[in-house]
């Protein structure tokens, strides 16, 4: 991704690009945010008490999803829903203008963060861990990294939130902390 739509970039230039600097921002943001669904499915199929029946009984060709499936598709899900809903949220307020710097700013974060992500996977798949105190472990660190965001989001100097401060409380609840509940309940059911 760096090599292909950011010329060559190393990751420090990819982190420290600003915003007039950005080219294919969409491209790498959507291949950062695959990446990403992936890893957390990765590290929460592990974890999924059950497949529902109503998905596990939807088959393709013979084929059921198994955990990861599941998994992988309730967070890709959810992330074109929240992404959608953001859209429609900052061209209704007519901030759309902040949604490049929004989209910069969040790539840069997943990206470090799936970075983060694949280590820990790495660690689940060939250490040998207690896996309650891992599943522990990875809730409290998903909660840091969900908190540092929302931190990052309100307090970076571009105007990447809606300037009101009523609108920037309504992004961060209704399309940051109540999809993340949504998509709790649904896989842990």
């Amino acid at each position: 991704m760096l090599s292909v739509f950011n010329r060559d970039a190393n990751i420090k230039d990819f982190l420290t690009q600003k915003i007039e600097d950005s080219n294919n921002l969409t491209p790498s943001w959507t291949i950062i945010s695959i990446v990403r669904s992936v890893m957390i499915a990765v590290l929460l199929s592990q974890f999924v008490p059950i497949v529902p029946k109503f998905i596990s009984d939807i088959q393709l060709f013979g084929v059921q999803l198994n955990k990861f499936g599941f998994a992988f598709l309730a967070v890709i899900s959810f992330d074109i829903i929240k992404n959608v809903l953001t859209f429609l949220f900052y061209n209704s307020i007519g901030d759309g203008k902040n949604l490049k710097g929004l989209a910069l700013i969040s790539s840069k974060f997943y990206f470090l963060e799936t970075i983060g992500l694949i280590i820990a996977g790495f660690a689940l798949y060939f250490y040998p861990l207690d896996l309650v105190q891992y599943f522990y472990v990875i809730i409290i660190v998903l909660i840091s990294l969900f908190v540092l965001k929302n931190l990052i989001y309100i307090f970076h100097k571009q105007a990447i939130l809606p300037e009101k401060w009523y609108y920037k409380f309504l992004y961060i609840c209704t399309l940051q902390i109540v999809p993340v509940l949504v998509l709790w309940k649904f896989l842990f059911y």
